[in-house]
């Protein structure tokens, strides 16, 4: 077969080689597949960087009656192990609902299978009108048999009238429920009652309700999501779960034999939809702790980096007045702060007459003459100073 297609095979090889960027990027021959009606594949390994396990294939159709080749098409096709890329996936199956911000709005296909159509009101008309006429044969069957053959013959009448309105509504009944797989118009004169119920409970009768679809895929959701029993929550709550929480507000349905809603403000679920065999660790069962008598002083916080600026009381001021230079004090006296000026009171020597006179008014609890002395002898003691060089009380 090689000695046949050794002219078809070089003819497909420059093919190749005319394709590829560079000559070296088409590597030895592989092989040949026939594909009937005298086509035939040449294929050739793959050199281009990023290509491994690639293949150039060349189809060449074979004309009998000519004996000759001609080249069909060329192009680089992936084997067996190839390294290929991610299959696409269209934008709407990427999206997902983190995706969307509360002014985005996605809409609702036609088609989605996650809903279906609602129940028509002439549905659940036919299903009310079936329990009345129920209702009115059970009162005419617990009637006494001596009401006379009248109210037996009006009995009957009411049956036939109601066979009658059976009839009617069995013909009301929508094709969605008398197929193959739906019930009757027998079964559904037996239902009404439950149809009734279930209509008025889900309000079935909306334009569009979930199907069973839809609601399996909610549960998948719901159930492997942050408020179901794989969060860290749940891990940490004891054993609590919100089953028998007093905050847990069932759901109907089918739904609300897996979930509810919290409905403790305490607690990170509330308002959300939770499994019950969720747990947040704000059980209604959680006893609030002990108040303790005894005062934990924490460690104080130092802030280095703000500012507080802090208004002065009306005392502070009052304060400050009566510290201000007057006129007959020279200018470079200027008003200092109170704590500057008990600072330097401090540090300042005290003479011997002015520590007995202190001990004196510490004695006896007078404590502002000493203030007062203190700043006069501060101020006195720094004119002194700027006449004499010193500033000492003694001098």
């Amino acid at each position: 077969m090689s000695q046949q297609l050794s002219g078809p095979q070089e003819l497909a090889k420059s093919v190749a080689l005319d394709v590829a960027s560079e000559p070296d990027e088409v590597g030895e021959f592989v092989v040949a597949h026939d594909d009937g009606d005298n086509i035939t594949d040449f294929r050739f390994a793959s050199r281009v960087r990023g290509y491994e396990n690639w293949q150039w294939s060349v189809t060449l159709f074979h004309d009998e009656e000519l004996d000759s080749w001609t080249v069909d098409e060329s192009s680089l096709i992936p084997a067996e192990g190839a390294l290929l890329p991610p299959q696409w996936i269209p934008w709407k199956d990427r999206l997902l609902p983190e995706d969307l911000s509360v002014t985005d709005s996605l809409g609702t296909e036609a088609d989605d299978p996650r809903i279906e159509q609602g129940m028509p009101e002439n549905v659940l008309e036919s299903a009310e009108r079936q329990i009345r006429e129920g209702a009115g044969l059970e009162s005419a069957d617990s009637q006494s048999p001596t009401d006379g053959v009248a109210d037996a013959g009006s009995a009957a009448d009411a049956g036939e009238a109601v066979r009658a309105e059976d009839a009617s509504a069995s013909a009301t009944v929508p094709s969605s429920i008398s197929g193959d797989d739906k019930a009757t118009s027998e079964e559904f004169s037996r239902n009404a009652e439950d149809l009734a119920d279930a209509a008025v409970a889900f309000h079935l009768t909306r334009s569009h309700v979930m199907t069973a679809e839809g609601r399996a895929e909610t549960t998948k959701r719901w159930y492997a999501g942050q408020h179901g029993p794989k969060s860290l929550s749940t891990k940490t709550a004891d054993g609590l779960t919100c089953e028998e929480c007093g905050f847990l507000i069932p759901l109907q349905g089918e739904l609300g034999r897996m979930f509810a809603v919290c409905a403790n403000k305490w607690s990170p679920d509330d308002g959300k939809v939770v499994s019950l065999d969720h747990g947040c660790g704000e059980h209604s069962e959680i006893e609030a702790a002990e108040a303790s008598p005894l005062w934990v002083q924490s460690e104080p916080a130092y802030d280095d980096v703000h500012v507080d600026i802090v208004r002065r009381s009306p005392v502070a001021a009052l304060g400050a007045e009566k510290l201000s230079p007057t006129a007959s004090e020279p200018a470079s006296d200027t008003e200092l702060p109170e704590v500057e000026i008990l600072e330097s009171i401090e540090a300042e020597p005290a003479s011997p007459t002015a520590t007995r006179a202190a001990s004196k008014r510490r004695a006896t609890g007078d404590v502002a003459p000493r203030k007062r002395t203190a700043r006069r002898t501060s101020k006195s003691a720094k004119q002194t100073g700027d006449d004499s060089g010193t500033t000492s009380e003694t001098e």
